[in-house]
C-alpha cells in the first residue's frame, strides 16, 4: 500500500511538472494579449475560435498548437516573440514520452539514445530504489529486465539487440573525461531478476564496479530514515534529468527543478554507504544467492 502510494504521488508530480510548464505559457500569452490591449472575448472573435479557448490556453488547461501561437501573436503585434513561445510549446510537448512511443519498435532504439546522450555527459548521477542501473547490468541481468519490459509495455521482442545497445553503453564508463556517480537502495542488492546464477554474476560485477575509477557507487542501508520519496531517475550533467513512471518517461530541462533533484540526489547519497561498506553489503547479498544456488 505504501509502495502505491509513493507510485500515485510521483505520477501527481510529474503531471504537476507539466501542468506548471502549461500554465507559464499561458500566463505569457494572456500578457501578449493585455499589453495588446485586448480582452479575452474579442480575440477569440479575431481569430475565430469559441469564446472559452482563450481563457482555457491561458490558464494552462488547454495546451496550444503552433498555429494557435501563430495566430495570437498576429492579433497581439508580437510576432517577434513566436520562434520563443513555439520553442516552449516544443519543449513542453518533448518533455513527456509515452513508453509506446519510446518503445515502438523495441528496446534497440531507446538505448541508442542513451549511447548518444551519456556519450555527451561528462558527470552523471543515478538513482534506484529497487534495481541495478543499466550501465552496472551484466548482460543476463539486462536481459531479464528488459525481458520484463517488452512483456509489460507490449512491445516489439528485441531483447538480444537491445541487451547488445546496453552493453554498448557501458563503453563510456571507461572514459577519462566522464564521472559517474551511481547511488542504489539497499533493495536493489535483493530484487530478483533472472534466477540466483543471474544475481550472483550481477553483484560479482558490482563489486568489481566499486573499485573503478571515476565511478563512485553508493548504497543507501535499508534501515536508513525516511528522507524524500522517490524513483528511479538519472542527472545530465546539470542540463536535464530523465525519470521513469510507469506509463511514459520524463524529460525535465527546467532548472529549478533539475536543482530540486540534485538537492534530493545529494540526499540519499549523504545517507548511503560506499568504499568497504558498500562492499560488505553487496557480499553479504551475495552469500544469501550462494547460499540458495
Amino acid at each position: 500500500m505504501v509502495a502505491g502510494r509513493a507510485v500515485v504521488g510521483i505520477q501527481r508530480a510529474v503531471t504537476s511538472s507539466l501542468d506548471q510548464a502549461k500554465e507559464a505559457l499561458g500566463a505569457r500569452l494572456r500578457e501578449l494579449r493585455q499589453d495588446a490591449g485586448l480582452t479575452g472575448t474579442e480575440l477569440a472573435r479575431r481569430a475565430g475560435w469559441h469564446q472559452t479557448k482563450v481563457s482555457k490556453i491561458e490558464y494552462g488547461r488547454t495546451k496550444p498548437t503552433d498555429a494557435d501561437i501563430r495566430i495570437w501573436c498576429a492579433h497581439t503585434d508580437a510576432e517577434s516573440q513566436l520562434p520563443d513561445l513555439i520553442a516552449t510549446l516544443r519543449n513542453i510537448e518533448a518533455a513527456w514520452l509515452e513508453w509506446r512511443r519510446v518503445l515502438g519498435t523495441g528496446t534497440k532504439r531507446r538505448q541508442e539514445a542513451s549511447i548518444r546522450l551519456e556519450a555527451e555527459t561528462e558527470v552523471m548521477r543515478v538513482y534506484h530504489p529497487f534495481l541495478i542501473p543499466g550501465l552496472l547490468q551484466t548482460a543476463e541481468y539486462a536481459e531479464g529486465v528488459l525481458r520484463s519490459v517488452v512483456e509489460f509495455q507490449q512491445v516489439p521482442n528485441d531483447v538480444d539487440e537491445g541487451v547488445s545497445k546496453r552493453m554498448e553503453r557501458q563503453q563510456v564508463l571507461y572514459r577519462r573525461d566522464h564521472r559517474f556517480h551511481f547511488v542504489i537502495a539497499a533493495q536493489a542488492l535483493h530484487t530478483t531478476v533472472g534466477n540466483d546464477q543471474t544475481m550472483i554474476g550481477q553483484l560479482d560485477r558490482l563489486l568489481a564496479v566499486a573499485g573503478m575509477p571515476r565511478v563512485v557507487l553508493g548504497i543507501v542501508p535499508a534501515e536508513a530514515p525516511y528522507r524524500v520519496s522517490m524513483t528511479n531517475f538519472t542527472i545530465f550533467d546539470n542540463d536535464r534529468v530523465m525519470v521513469e513512471t510507469v506509463t511514459a518517461e520524463l524529460t525535465i530541462t527546467q532548472p529549478r527543478e533539475i536543482a530540486l533533484y540534485g538537492r534530493a540526489f545529494d540526499i540519499l547519497a549523504k545517507q548511503a554507504v560506499t568504499g568497504q561498506q558498500a562492499r560488505e553489503l553487496i557480499s553479504a547479498a551475495l552469500d544469501m544467492r550462494a547460499a540458495s544456488a
